[in-house]
């Protein structure tokens, strides 16, 4: 199982941005997937997550406003739109997918790929 995230850059505080992460080595289909980030010198946190059928979506309180996690039909491909960035969003950011009860569970997610660098500039 491999995922692939992209996207990530730099970007002035205000602005937007969008991930993607690209999954493939076996069926995701009953799969949640989810975003998470760190920042250095902290620990992993979650960002957003949606469920296998796109029926639940959840969000951190620090992004809920301002970010949008989708997924597309096949289940194959996550996306994280970014809205009105802060400097405080700047982290390293992972997508991660399993089967998944609890969204916000970084430690319920099986697969996890190698994440993609966000710089938000004041």
């Amino acid at each position: 199982v491999q995922l692939q995230a992209s996207g990530g850059g730099s970007v002035q505080a205000g602005g937007s941005l969008g991930l993607t992460c690209e999954a493939s080595g076996r069926s995701f289909n009953y799969y949640a997937m989810g975003w998470f980030r760190q920042a250095p010198g902290k620990e992993r946190e979650f960002v957003g997550g949606i469920s296998w059928d796109g029926g639940e979506r959840i969000y951190a309180d620090a992004v809920k406003g301002r970010c949008t996690v989708s997924r597309n039909h096949a289940k194959t491909t996550l996306y994280l739109q970014m809205n009105s960035l802060k400097p405080d969003d700047t982290a390293v950011y992972f997508c991660a997918t399993g089967a998944v009860g609890d969204l916000k569970n970084r430690d319920e997610y099986m697969y996890w790929g190698q994440g993609t660098l966000v710089t938000v500039s004041s």
